[in-house]
């Protein structure tokens, strides 16, 4: 393998995550918040530095621990920030800008957890719709202005928080709507607005 490729960083972004073709169950548009578990009582909406409730731990490792997560603040990045990050410029799906989300996340109880095991399930939101998932560097890295990349091994015990900041790759030309923490297939993903 060349050299040069080794020194390229190779970024994928998640995106299509919204409700299409994603296997959810029910047809309603954006006002519904009708779920397969009921409970139209329960609050979906947040403000940005607000504490979700508890969430259950999808992994194996760790399948009796509980989290929360916080959003705390939500910076639109610019086309110097990607220029200068490293990655690759993708001709393919079009100029895309950086979006950075601040969070803290807290270990309630359970298992010890990995950090990558409690931000797994944040989506960016934009205003037109479209579903982004964290961004995952597979060879190299990208760097940010003011945003490290968190140490997602690191374990958090019960009582332990982390504050971090991941990295989504929008449209250009969209804006950050809201922070989406998924919820599973059946049930609505809860939301904090982005109101700057």
């Amino acid at each position: 393998m060349p050299a040069t490729v080794g020194a390229l960083a190779l970024a994928l972004a998640v995106t299509g995550c919204d409700d299409s073709g994603s296997g959810k169950r029910g047809k309603g548009g954006s006002g519904s918040h009708s779920s397969a578990s009921g409970g139209s009582d329960e609050k979906k909406t947040y403000r940005l530095g607000e504490e979700s409730p508890e969430q259950e731990s999808s992994k194996t490792t760790s399948k009796d621990g509980k989290y929360t997560v916080t959003p705390t603040k939500v910076e639109t990045g610019t086309k110097a920030d990607m220029e200068n990050s490293g990655l690759k410029k993708d001709d393919k799906n079009g100029p895309k800008i950086p979006v950075y989300v601040w969070s803290t996340l807290t270990h309630k109880s359970g298992t010890a957890m990995e950090v990558g095991d409690m931000d797994d399930k944040l989506v960016m939101k934009t205003n037109a719709g479209g579903r982004t998932r964290a961004l995952i560097v597979l060879m190299g890295a990208a760097k940010w202005p003011n945003c490290p990349e968190p140490d997602s091994s690191k374990k958090l015990s019960p009582g332990q928080s982390e504050k971090v900041c991941t990295a989504f790759l929008i449209p250009e030309g969209q804006k950050a709507a809201a922070v989406e923490l998924s919820q599973g297939y059946y049930k609505a993903p809860l939301e904090w607005p982005v109101t700057n």
